[in-house]
């Protein structure tokens, strides 16, 4: 049997016609639909046509959002020697050594939202790859995660920096912000993602790249956008 919709969400997915629209026309109808009492997180999704079970073929990286994402990330440091000082100085929340390693090794502690690591500590943080590979936290070179410029590094994270990559079933899905915004602003965030995903195009992917977008909010319906956007984020 069918789930019931409640009257707010089916009054939601009413407003949203079965058709592509513009980033310019989704926005505005998302905040309008919206019914939930709490600051939403809008969400972009993209449906690659990729195989990620192949190497050469997983799309991935990161991107710094212009009017960054409403809330500011908790970032923890794993560093040694001078870069401790560096770390905290640059604003970091949580910074350590290999005591900050084995709490989360031992407790499977992860209060925050990132991670950096210095190149000197990944002998030892190469042993949370259990505690933080599932939750999204390992330290990657790739994601500017792993560097000897924690301050910059912490510096962008803390500016709005996101992360992206396809999952299992090639879909990419990034925050873009809140549905308080001002409606450009999520437009100018979401083209800025749109963009990054565009140009993180694998050589050995064939045929057509993006087979679909979709902007939708935590409790919000989801709206499907016109391929267009994704033609005028590629030039």
């Amino acid at each position: 049997m069918a789930k019931k919709l409640s009257k707010n969400v089916a009054k939601a997915r009413a407003l949203v016609e079965p058709r592509p629209y513009t980033l310019e026309d989704a926005v505005p109808l998302l905040q309008k639909a919206k019914f939930a009492k709490f600051d939403e997180t809008v969400d972009l999704t993209l449906r690659l046509g990729v195989d990620p079970k192949h190497a050469d073929q997983m799309v991935r990286g990161t991107v710094v959002l212009p009017h960054g994402l409403g809330k500011t990330k908790k970032v923890a440091v794993i560093t040694s020697g001078e870069r401790l000082k560096d770390a905290e100085a640059a604003g970091a929340d949580i910074v350590g050594g290999e005591e900050l390693v084995e709490k989360i090794q031992k407790e499977s502690w992860t209060d925050f939202d990132a991670l950096i690591a210095t190149p000197d500590m990944m002998r030892s943080v190469g042993r949370l790859g259990k505690v933080l590979g599932p939750r999204g936290l390992m330290p990657n070179p790739k994601t500017g995660t792993v560097t000897s410029d924690v301050s910059a590094a912490i510096k962008e994270i803390k500016a709005g920096k996101v992360e992206f990559r396809t999952d299992k079933t090639a879909l990419v899905h990034v925050p873009v912000g809140k549905l308080s915004f001002p409606s450009q602003k999520l437009v100018d965030n979401a083209m800025t993602v749109i963009h990054s995903v565009m140009r993180a195009k694998p050589s050995a992917a064939k045929g057509k790249y993006v087979k679909g977008i979709t902007l939708s909010s935590t409790m919000g319906p989801g709206i499907a956008l016109d391929h267009a956007v994704a033609e005028a984020a590629a030039k």
